[in-house]
């Protein structure tokens, strides 16, 4: 019994040997087991932000390229008497000035940046509120002549000056179709031009203006209509449209065209600026020529997509405005151009 018992513990012995065996073959034959922890890592895996287009600074709409933003803009003194109407292309400036001149009308100073057209016009004389607006945008000054002391300021202010009064002519065509002065165009791409002939900077970084582009177009608009009297002289009138989204323009109750583009201007940002005026010059007749002062701050209202935002304006000698809500906070535009209305401030809007 005992031997039986010695030769059954040895022959299971024999057996968990094999087993063993077999076992250690199979791992050698798969490979040894692999273990691969998790790696560490200090920050979760994030996508990187896709860059921004280049933008126009003056509308906020896409740019082709960085180069094309750094082209200087071109200011051009624009007529608005009855005999200039209907003027050309003003409405592809980036940004129109209106301010009253002697005898109750209106002048504009149009900003071309984004487009290039070549006439644009009638162009004629200078005043003192473009000694403001040029130096702020960093602009060539495009213009027909000046009185001695407007000239004095832009020499002493040193404005790259392409007027008709420093032998500026190749830009400037007179046209056949109206009598002068009324006649003188200009052609955008020609001042640049003309400037690099001259040894003046061709290219300037300037400040843009803040923009909004998140409005949506389902907004409803709570002011359709603003009317501005410049002057007994001169009335302006916005509707607002809600399909383009725009301000259409009228001027002394009639549709305010634009001999270029041959539709009614119109805007998609309007924007009332009260300034001080100052009282320049009187002629012989009694009419005044003013000093508006557009530096320093004062009230104003900011027109787009139908709403209406009271604020202020800031502005200082070599940047443009930038607009305030109540709150501190910064009003901004929508993508599209701008129309500065400046006027007194005892003028009165109306809107509804």
């Amino acid at each position: 019994m005992k031997n039986r018992r010695v030769l059954v513990i040895v022959v299971a012995l024999v057996l968990v040997a094999a087993v063993t065996a077999v076992g250690l073959l199979a791992c050698k034959k798969d490979g040894p087991a692999v273990v691969t922890p998790w790696p560490d890592t200090d920050a979760e895996r994030t996508i990187a932000k896709p860059a921004e287009p280049p933008r126009w600074p003056l509308t906020g709409v896409e740019a082709p390229s960085e180069e094309a933003i750094t082209q200087r803009v071109v200011s051009v003194k624009i007529e608005n008497s009855p005999e200039a109407r209907p003027q050309t292309n003003i409405q592809l400036a980036d940004v129109v000035y209106e301010s009253v001149t002697e005898g109750g009308i209106t002048r504009f100073n149009c900003l071309f940046h984004s487009n290039s057209p070549e006439e644009v016009g009638p162009v004629r004389s200078a005043r003192l509120s473009d000694t403001y607006i040029v130096p702020q945008y960093h602009a060539l000054f495009a213009f027909s002549g000046a009185s001695p002391n407007v000239n004095a300021e832009v020499n002493a202010l040193d404005i790259e000056n392409l007027s008709e009064d420093a032998g500026v002519t190749k830009p400037f065509t007179r046209s056949k179709k109206r009598a002068a002065p009324h006649n003188l165009y200009g052609d955008i791409a020609e001042f640049r031009a003309e400037a690099g002939r001259r040894g003046m900077p061709t290219t300037a970084s300037i400040t843009g203006f803040a923009f909004d582009r998140t409005a949506s177009a389902d907004t409803t608009p709570t002011i359709t209509v603003i009317d501005i009297p410049f002057s007994s002289a001169n009335t302006v009138k916005w509707t607002y449209d809600p399909k383009t989204r725009a301000y259409l323009r009228a001027n002394n109750g009639k549709a305010f065209m634009d001999d270029g583009t041959g539709e009614q201007v119109r805007a998609t940002n309007v924007v009332v600026m009260w300034a001080q005026h100052k009282v320049a010059d009187t002629d012989k007749v009694g009419s005044t020529t003013y000093e508006i002062v557009l530096t320093g701050s004062g009230r104003a209202t900011v027109f787009r997509n139908g709403q209406r935002y009271d604020c202020t304006w800031e502005a200082t000698k070599d940047s443009p405005p930038v607009f305030k809500a109540a709150d501190g906070t910064q009003v901004k535009l929508s993508p599209g151009n701008t129309w500065m209305q400046v006027i007194k401030t005892d003028v009165n809007i109306a809107m509804q």
